[in-house]
Parts: structure tokens; sequence; C-alpha cells
């Protein structure tokens, strides 16, 4: 079982700047991927960034350029920091993490963390 802690939400204006972090913990695990989806009211839930243990990274396209996904193994930690923030990037943000344990992959999920982006 793996539990992932978030942090780093919060109110910002337009142009602004926020930084997420996730910590990942449990026992006997290995990640396999991690990152970040979003969620706003009345819309599915979707992709915005993510690092793979190859170190390779998918980003969503309206937030290239802007967001960047980074990592620390050492820690199980990832990051996401968010600049240039738009009114369209308010969302709930879900930390995401696929992990390998007991020769078998699971996905798992934060408990979200509000980011709003006023104008």
């Amino acid at each position: 079982q793996v539990q992932l802690v978030e942090s780093g939400g919060g109110l910002v204006q337009a142009g602004g700047s926020l930084r997420l972090s996730c910590a990942a913990s449990g026992t006997a695990f290995s990640i396999n991927v991690m990152g970040w989806y979003r969620q706003a009211p009345g819309k599915q839930r979707e992709l915005v960034a993510i690092i793979r243990s190859d170190g390779r990274i998918n980003y969503k396209d309206s937030v290239k350029g802007r967001f960047t996904i980074s990592e620390d193994n050492a820690k199980n930690t990832v990051y996401l920091q968010m600049n240039s923030l738009k009114p369209e990037d308010t969302a709930v943000y879900y930390c995401y993490c696929n992990a390998r344990s007991d020769r078998s992959n699971y996905d798992y999920w934060g408990q979200g963390t509000q980011v709003t982006v006023s104008s």
C-alpha cells in the first residue's frame, strides 16, 4: 500500500505561480510513474503532467512551457511548478502514482489539493 500526501495548493492571481508537492510512502514498493491530474467542476479528470521511472515526461498541451514536473527519487516526491497560471487552470489537482508491489502494479491517488486562479 502506498500513501500519497499532497501540499501546495491555494489561491493565486492570474500570472502567478504555485508549486505542488506529493510525497509517496509505504513499504516494499517501487514507483513506475508519478504525476498530476486535475479535475475542474463539471469536467472529467485530465492528465496534467507525469514522469516515468525512466525519466520520460508527458505534459498536457495547454500547460507546456508553463508547468514543470520534477522528482526527488530519494524522497519519493514529485513536484509541479506552475508558472503563468491562468483562470482555466483552476481545478482540484490530484497526485497520481503507479507503483509495483508484490509483483503487481497498482494505481494510487492523493486526496486532491485545490488550485484557484483569479482573473
